[in-house]
């Protein structure tokens, strides 16, 4: 708008896209001044995958009340999801979370995956280890990397047909890249919403196709009741709770002092994730053993960092992570 060049008096079309999060990124002051100074007598079209609040306000502030028209291409309303995705979960003991990927890797290794992190920390250890240590046909993409090197991995992801992709929620939309066979959420998404936008990287189109797996430790096995009550559906895939051994590999990636510093920092950056989550009664850290979550990136113990670096003020746990670090801490030498 603040381009002399450009005449916005001439706007006949206003186009939306992933409504439901604009205002969450910080921009309705910026659209409502963009909003203001269109012309009224213009067509504005908006799109979301899912609604809420904020796609209603956007939706006021945007539209005019008495001409609204939805569309709806969810005709029958029974499920959340696209009739053409396959869609299951997997329980698998914290400890041995990173076996798990590494059978569902090889599992999947004549398709295109994606695989969904909860942090750009996470997805760089795993990327490093699988990549390195693993010899997988890998690639990653998070929020830190600049977007030379995002567009360069997706052009590469986009031509290549067997290869799996890790990933933040950065991927999760305004992607549209044919054929991904298989999502993989190794961390679960925060809630309903962020489900369906990554398992819809997949089954893209009239009539395709696509699998999606998440995977849950034992004690959040209570998100599948909560997808339900969002009519999401998904299936227990027993056959997928076995693991292959990885000591010796990970044995191997530990002896790098680089390697330990990013499964230090990959520890850390699920913490943080799994603290802001707002299903706490799924996803609880003051019943969640830290030792135990340490060894699934590879560590022996829960290391020595504090976890509430990096969070805002108004998020900062600091008595809530205190009294957690405190419990486990004298827990630990109350067994010793």
């Amino acid at each position: 708008m603040r381009t002399k060049e450009f005449d916005y008096k001439c706007v006949k079309c206003l186009v939306l896209d992933e409504a439901d999060k604009i205002f969450q990124y910080g921009f309705e002051e910026d659209l409502k001044q963009i909003i203001n100074r269109l012309p009224k007598d213009r067509q504005t079209m908006l799109f979301s995958a899912t609604l809420s609040e904020r796609t209603d306000a956007l939706v006021e502030s945007a539209m005019k009340k008495d001409k609204i028209q939805h569309i709806n291409t969810d005709q029958d309303d029974l499920c959340a999801t696209v009739e053409g995705l396959k869609q299951g979960y997997a329980v698998c003991q914290t400890q041995y979370r990173l076996w798990w990927l590494h059978k569902v890797l090889k599992k999947t290794k004549q398709f295109k995956v994606m695989v969904f992190f909860s942090s750009c920390k996470s997805v760089v250890f795993h990327y490093e280890f699988f990549q390195k240590y693993c010899q997988m046909n890998v690639l990653c993409i998070h929020g830190k990397m600049n977007q030379t090197d995002r567009t360069a991995t997706i052009n590469i992801f986009y031509e290549t047909e067997n290869i799996a992709l890790f990933c933040t929620d950065v991927a999760a939309r305004g992607l549209d890249i044919p054929a991904v066979d298989w999502i993989v959420q190794f961390d679960p998404p925060g809630d309903a919403n962020e489900y369906i936008h990554r398992v819809g990287r997949t089954a893209r189109g009239l009539g395709a196709d696509g699998n999606a797996v998440l995977l849950l430790r034992p004690e959040e096995v209570g998100f599948v009741d909560y997808l339900k009550e969002s009519k999401i559906y998904v299936d227990k895939y027993e056959s997928w709770d076995s693991y292959y051994n990885l000591q010796k590999k990970l044995d191997t990636a530990m002896s790098d002092s680089n390697f330990v510093n990013l499964a230090i920092e990959a520890f850390e950056g699920y913490v943080r994730a799994l603290e802001v989550r707002k299903l706490k009664q799924i996803f609880n850290l003051l019943t969640m053993d830290l030792d135990v979550l340490a060894r699934s990136f590879g560590l022996k113990e829960k290391p020595d960092v504090d976890i509430r670096i990096g969070f805002s003020k108004k998020h900062r746990p600091r008595k809530r992570m205190a009294a957690i670090l405190a419990s486990q801490s004298d827990t630990k030498k109350a067994k010793s």
